[in-house]
Protein backbone atom coordinates (compact mmCIF):
# COMPACT_ATOMS: atom_id res chain seq x y z
CA UNK A 1 0.00 0.00 0.00
CA UNK A 2 1.54 3.69 -0.51
CA UNK A 3 1.40 5.57 2.93
CA UNK A 4 -1.47 7.36 4.46
CA UNK A 5 0.39 8.44 7.42
CA UNK A 6 3.57 9.16 8.72
CA UNK A 7 5.17 5.78 9.89
CA UNK A 8 2.26 3.72 8.33
CA UNK A 9 4.01 0.44 6.60
CA UNK A 10 0.98 -2.03 5.94
CA UNK A 11 -2.64 -1.95 6.10
CA UNK A 12 -4.41 -4.75 8.13
CA UNK A 13 -7.76 -6.87 8.40
CA UNK A 14 -9.01 -8.15 11.58
CA UNK A 15 -11.49 -11.50 11.27
CA UNK A 16 -12.78 -12.35 14.64
CA UNK A 17 -15.85 -12.86 16.09
CA UNK A 18 -14.99 -12.48 19.66
CA UNK A 19 -15.78 -8.42 19.96
CA UNK A 20 -13.61 -8.18 23.27
CA UNK A 21 -10.20 -9.89 21.52
CA UNK A 22 -11.13 -8.08 18.23
CA UNK A 23 -10.86 -4.71 20.04
CA UNK A 24 -8.15 -5.73 21.87
CA UNK A 25 -5.75 -6.43 18.40
CA UNK A 26 -7.72 -3.54 17.17
CA UNK A 27 -6.34 -1.34 19.90
CA UNK A 28 -3.09 -2.55 19.97
CA UNK A 29 -2.24 -2.77 16.56
CA UNK A 30 -3.23 1.39 15.98
CA UNK A 31 -1.33 1.91 18.99
CA UNK A 32 1.88 0.50 17.64
CA UNK A 33 1.44 3.12 15.02
CA UNK A 34 3.10 1.26 12.08
CA UNK A 35 -0.59 -0.21 10.41
CA UNK A 36 -3.80 1.11 8.76
CA UNK A 37 -6.14 -1.46 10.85
CA UNK A 38 -9.95 -2.23 10.23
CA UNK A 39 -11.22 -5.04 12.44
CA UNK A 40 -14.57 -7.40 11.10
CA UNK A 41 -16.90 -9.34 12.91
CA UNK A 42 -17.98 -11.32 9.97
CA UNK A 43 -16.69 -13.05 6.84
CA UNK A 44 -18.96 -10.95 4.65
CA UNK A 45 -17.53 -7.44 6.11
CA UNK A 46 -14.21 -8.67 5.12
CA UNK A 47 -15.07 -9.22 1.68
CA UNK A 48 -16.90 -6.26 1.41
CA UNK A 49 -13.77 -4.48 2.55
CA UNK A 50 -11.69 -6.25 0.42
CA UNK A 51 -13.40 -5.60 -2.55
CA UNK A 52 -12.98 -2.00 -1.84
CA UNK A 53 -9.32 -1.87 -0.81
CA UNK A 54 -7.16 -5.51 -0.34
CA UNK A 55 -5.55 -5.08 2.89
CA UNK A 56 -1.52 -6.14 3.01
CA UNK A 57 -2.14 -8.61 6.03
CA UNK A 58 -5.14 -10.52 7.32
CA UNK A 59 -5.58 -11.71 10.91
CA UNK A 60 -7.87 -14.76 10.05
CA UNK A 61 -9.84 -16.78 13.49
CA UNK A 62 -10.61 -19.74 11.94
CA UNK A 63 -13.37 -20.76 14.91
CA UNK A 64 -15.74 -18.21 14.64
CA UNK A 65 -19.05 -19.98 14.98
CA UNK A 66 -20.98 -21.03 12.25
CA UNK A 67 -18.58 -19.45 10.04
CA UNK A 68 -15.81 -21.47 8.70
CA UNK A 69 -12.37 -19.89 8.97
CA UNK A 70 -11.35 -22.95 6.28
CA UNK A 71 -13.78 -21.52 3.68
CA UNK A 72 -13.27 -18.10 4.48
CA UNK A 73 -9.19 -18.64 3.86
CA UNK A 74 -9.97 -20.55 1.08
CA UNK A 75 -12.10 -18.02 -0.82
CA UNK A 76 -9.47 -15.27 0.18
CA UNK A 77 -6.39 -16.74 -0.88
CA UNK A 78 -8.73 -17.50 -4.25
CA UNK A 79 -9.61 -14.24 -4.80
CA UNK A 80 -6.45 -12.13 -3.58
CA UNK A 81 -3.46 -14.75 -4.16
CA UNK A 82 -1.00 -12.06 -3.14
CA UNK A 83 -2.54 -11.55 0.04
CA UNK A 84 -0.52 -12.20 3.40
CA UNK A 85 -2.59 -14.42 5.61
CA UNK A 86 -1.97 -15.01 9.25
CA UNK A 87 -3.98 -17.43 10.90
CA UNK A 88 -5.18 -16.56 14.81
CA UNK A 89 -6.62 -19.25 16.59
CA UNK A 90 -7.49 -21.01 20.15
CA UNK A 91 -7.89 -24.43 18.75
CA UNK A 92 -4.34 -25.26 17.04
CA UNK A 93 -3.56 -28.55 15.91
CA UNK A 94 -0.87 -29.98 13.66
CA UNK A 95 -2.83 -31.59 11.14
CA UNK A 96 -4.73 -27.50 11.02
CA UNK A 97 -1.19 -25.98 10.78
CA UNK A 98 -0.39 -28.43 8.10
CA UNK A 99 -3.55 -27.86 6.05
CA UNK A 100 -3.40 -24.23 6.12
CA UNK A 101 0.47 -23.68 5.29
CA UNK A 102 -0.72 -25.88 2.68
CA UNK A 103 -2.79 -22.96 1.48
CA UNK A 104 -0.25 -20.48 1.63
CA UNK A 105 -0.65 -19.41 4.81
CA UNK A 106 2.50 -16.74 6.27
CA UNK A 107 2.05 -17.87 9.60
CA UNK A 108 0.12 -19.46 12.22
CA UNK A 109 -0.49 -18.13 15.84
CA UNK A 110 -2.06 -19.99 19.04
CA UNK A 111 -4.26 -18.40 21.28
CA UNK A 112 -3.07 -17.21 24.44
CA UNK A 113 -0.18 -15.65 22.60
CA UNK A 114 1.55 -12.61 23.35
CA UNK A 115 1.74 -8.98 21.67
CA UNK A 116 5.81 -9.79 21.69
CA UNK A 117 4.68 -12.53 19.36
CA UNK A 118 2.31 -10.71 17.29
CA UNK A 119 4.48 -8.22 17.18
CA UNK A 120 7.56 -10.38 15.93
CA UNK A 121 5.39 -12.32 13.04
CA UNK A 122 3.85 -8.83 11.83
CA UNK A 123 7.48 -7.67 11.20
CA UNK A 124 8.88 -10.98 9.66
CA UNK A 125 5.56 -10.60 7.12
CA UNK A 126 6.42 -6.79 6.39
CA UNK A 127 9.96 -7.92 5.55
CA UNK A 128 8.99 -11.21 3.53
CA UNK A 129 6.38 -9.12 1.54
CA UNK A 130 8.31 -6.41 1.18
CA UNK A 131 5.08 -3.94 2.88
CA UNK A 132 6.34 0.35 2.93
CA UNK A 133 8.28 -0.30 -0.47
CA UNK A 134 7.69 1.07 -3.24
CA UNK A 135 6.27 -1.04 -6.00
CA UNK A 136 9.77 -0.46 -7.64
CA UNK A 137 11.50 -1.76 -4.89
CA UNK A 138 9.21 -5.10 -4.42
CA UNK A 139 9.27 -5.44 -8.24
CA UNK A 140 13.45 -5.69 -8.04
CA UNK A 141 13.43 -7.78 -5.12
CA UNK A 142 10.47 -10.03 -6.20
CA UNK A 143 12.60 -10.18 -9.81
CA UNK A 144 15.93 -10.85 -8.08
CA UNK A 145 14.58 -13.46 -5.54
CA UNK A 146 13.09 -15.05 -8.51
CA UNK A 147 15.80 -15.33 -11.02
CA UNK A 148 17.94 -16.78 -7.87
CA UNK A 149 15.79 -19.20 -7.09
CA UNK A 150 15.63 -20.49 -10.81
CA UNK A 151 20.00 -20.36 -10.70
CA UNK A 152 19.63 -22.66 -7.56
CA UNK A 153 17.12 -25.20 -9.27
CA UNK A 154 20.24 -25.35 -11.97
CA UNK A 155 22.70 -25.41 -9.23
CA UNK A 156 24.61 -22.94 -11.56
CA UNK A 157 27.04 -20.47 -10.25
CA UNK A 158 27.12 -17.06 -10.53
CA UNK A 159 29.38 -17.21 -13.11
CA UNK A 160 27.56 -20.22 -14.77
CA UNK A 161 25.09 -18.09 -15.54
CA UNK A 162 27.17 -14.71 -16.49
CA UNK A 163 28.40 -16.97 -19.24
CA UNK A 164 25.51 -18.22 -20.39
CA UNK A 165 23.99 -14.95 -20.44
CA UNK A 166 26.73 -12.91 -21.39
CA UNK A 167 26.14 -10.45 -18.64
CA UNK A 168 28.96 -10.21 -16.17
CA UNK A 169 28.92 -11.58 -12.61
CA UNK A 170 28.67 -8.48 -11.08
CA UNK A 171 25.60 -7.65 -12.97
CA UNK A 172 23.48 -10.57 -12.46
CA UNK A 173 24.77 -10.05 -8.34
CA UNK A 174 23.16 -6.87 -8.53
CA UNK A 175 19.77 -8.05 -10.54
CA UNK A 176 19.66 -10.95 -7.37
CA UNK A 177 19.72 -8.87 -4.86
CA UNK A 178 17.17 -6.28 -6.32
CA UNK A 179 19.95 -3.57 -6.60
CA UNK A 180 18.93 -3.17 -10.27
CA UNK A 181 16.10 -4.03 -12.61
CA UNK A 182 17.55 -6.02 -15.55
CA UNK A 183 17.13 -4.34 -19.26
CA UNK A 184 14.83 -5.93 -21.71
CA UNK A 185 18.22 -7.36 -22.77
CA UNK A 186 19.28 -8.84 -19.80
CA UNK A 187 16.11 -10.34 -18.95
CA UNK A 188 15.80 -11.89 -22.40
CA UNK A 189 19.21 -13.14 -21.77
CA UNK A 190 18.10 -14.56 -18.88
CA UNK A 191 14.92 -16.42 -20.06
CA UNK A 192 16.74 -17.46 -23.02
CA UNK A 193 19.29 -19.35 -20.31
CA UNK A 194 16.72 -20.70 -18.57
CA UNK A 195 14.32 -21.92 -21.68
CA UNK A 196 11.98 -19.77 -20.88
CA UNK A 197 9.80 -16.65 -21.88
CA UNK A 198 10.17 -13.37 -20.00
CA UNK A 199 6.87 -13.49 -19.42
CA UNK A 200 6.55 -16.62 -17.99
CA UNK A 201 9.82 -15.53 -15.21
CA UNK A 202 7.28 -12.12 -14.79
CA UNK A 203 4.20 -14.80 -14.12
CA UNK A 204 6.03 -16.64 -11.49
CA UNK A 205 6.98 -12.97 -9.23
CA UNK A 206 3.40 -13.13 -8.11
CA UNK A 207 3.44 -8.72 -8.45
Amino acid sequence: MSESAAGVIASIAILDDDPDFRTYLEDFLKDENLYDVSAFATPRELFEHCEEHVPDVVLLDMKMGEASGDKVLEQLITRWPALCVIIITGYPSLEDMRTTFKLKVFDYLAKPFSLAQLRQVLKNAVEAYGLGKSPQDRLRERLGHSIKMLRVERDWSLKDLATQTKLSVSQISAIERGTNLPSIESLLAISKAFDKKPSEILQGIDF
